[in-house]
């Protein structure tokens, strides 16, 4: 069951979500395009850790249970029952949340940053309790995984998801929206959580422009 999810939040999250984006604007949603503040493998490598990490987390640990010799479990079959079904539970609601997420960008949408191409700032629906709710319900997601599958496998992907998207975040996606957006990201970073309502906000009286000072949890 998780490898299936993993197939589907990919097919839906990732490759149906750029399709969609590139039926509806004519441009790839991804670029790895250098910035001021990041250059091209800082993105190639924080994006290659949560794929990485996802894989592991979806796919690698759930094909080694299934394949693998049988560990003892540290909990009671019961336990461990329940904890795999909390497990798919997050997962499936995460990805719902994802694809809400997404849709309420438009077509500001997009995987990664490209200088040339300057979208809307979006600051409603789920983005005006987080800034970033794209990955705060793709980090649930993983979670959720992770859970399904418990083990060290997928415990490593989760956090590696959690290492690419945290770079992902404050080395690219954040410099560039305060050099594109200037004093509307500034006022709006001060009052909106980063991936959770009230946390990671940009400190009050921050200056605009790179980098932007952020309050990090």
């Amino acid at each position: 069951m998780t490898i299936a999810l993993t197939v589907v939040f990919a097919s839906l999250a990732m490759l149906g979500r750029t399709l969609a984006h590139y039926l509806r604007t004519g441009r790839l949603s991804v670029r790895f395009a250098p910035t001021p503040d990041a250059p091209r493998r800082v993105q190639v490598g924080a994006w290659s850790a949560v794929v990485g990490g996802g894989f592991l987390a979806g796919i690698a640990a759930p094909a080694a249970e299934l394949l693998g010799p049988r560990a003892p479990a540290a909990l009671a079959p019961a336990d461990l029952a329940a904890l795999r079904a909390a497990g798919l539970v997050l997962a499936v609601a995460a990805l719902a949340a994802t694809l809400a997420a997404q849709t309420a960008m438009g077509a500001s949408w997009r995987i990664d940053v490209d200088p040339d191409d300057r979208t809307a700032l979006v600051t409603g629906g789920p983005f005006a309790l987080v800034r970033n709710p794209v990955y705060t319900a793709g980090l649930c997601w993983t979670a959720g995984i992770a859970l399904s599958c418990p083990g060290a496998l997928s415990a490593l992907g989760a956090l590696t998801v959690l290492a690419g998207v945290q770079v992902q975040v404050r080395r690219v996606e954040e410099p560039h929206l305060a050099r594109a957006h200037g004093a509307a990201y500034t006022a709006y970073a001060a009052r909106v959580g980063r991936f959770l309502p009230g946390v990671g906000r940009l400190r009050s009286g921050a200056a605009d422009g790179p980098p932007p000072a952020v309050r990090g949890r």
